[in-house]
């Protein structure tokens, strides 16, 4: 019997393989309003939406508001294959990518896009004051509460910035635990994308990877969707 489970989950796991390498590699398109959005997932990451897992629409669900239509949810390959497998995923990283439904029947322009990114931002928390550390921050900060860590990008049409919280720490540690994302808002063809994207955090290695995994989603998606 263990031996036929063995075989059953390594053909699985050469099945999902093969699925993922292939199918969730390729762009998408989705629908917003009038418009047609191209949308893909990093390097390294593939989006559920196609598993119709109530358990990761849940996930997903808790990352954005009602108001949102969920586009993309994207995790890493490695736990998708978990997931798939029936095994735990960490669940360390993941990705995700809305709209505003209010706004899908708007043609956005650069004055309307900037006043909804800034008041967005405002929305996420206060700044941490220059000079104050993370960890010296956070310290005296309530548990799920954010705050704006510093500003990654800004031009016509795209706002970037970084954000931490600190989370809940394991019931047998004392040690603080913090997630950091970044949020990114987007005018891609008229209409209002928001990306983001989350890593617990560690060190400065999960700083330095989130802020270079976003840059490079928000190049390939503007080069997606270049006219």
């Amino acid at each position: 019997m263990i031996y036929r489970m063995t075989r059953v989950r390594v053909a699985v796991a050469l099945i999902a393989s093969l699925f993922f390498g292939s199918a969730l590699a390729a762009p998408f398109a989705v629908h917003v309003g009038e418009a047609r959005l191209g949308l893909d997932a990093p390097p390294g990451f593939a989006d559920t939406t196609f598993t119709g897992s109530p358990r990761l629409q849940e996930l997903a669900e808790t990352l954005t508001s009602p108001s949102n239509r969920i586009l993309l949810f994207a995790i890493s390959d490695g736990d998708l294959r978990k997931f798939t497998l029936g095994d735990p995923p960490d669940f360390r990283r993941y990705m995700i990518a809305v709209t505003p439904r209010d706004l899908e029947g708007e043609r956005l322009d650069a004055q309307r896009f900037a006043e909804l990114a800034e008041t967005a931002v405002r929305d996420l928390g206060e700044r941490v004051p220059a000079g104050k550390s993370f960890a010296e921050f956070f310290e005296k900060r309530p548990v799920g509460a954010p705050a704006v860590l510093g500003d990654l990008r800004q031009e016509a049409d795209l706002r970037c910035v970084l954000v931490g919280v600190r989370v809940q720490a394991q019931a047998r540690s004392a040690t603080p635990q913090y997630m950091l994302s970044t949020a990114t808002l987007m005018r891609v063809r008229g209409k209002m994308l928001s990306i983001s994207v989350h890593t617990a955090y560690e060190g400065p290695p999960d700083s330095e990877w989130i802020r270079g995994i976003t840059a490079r989603w928000i190049d390939n998606l503007q080069r997606l969707n270049a006219r």
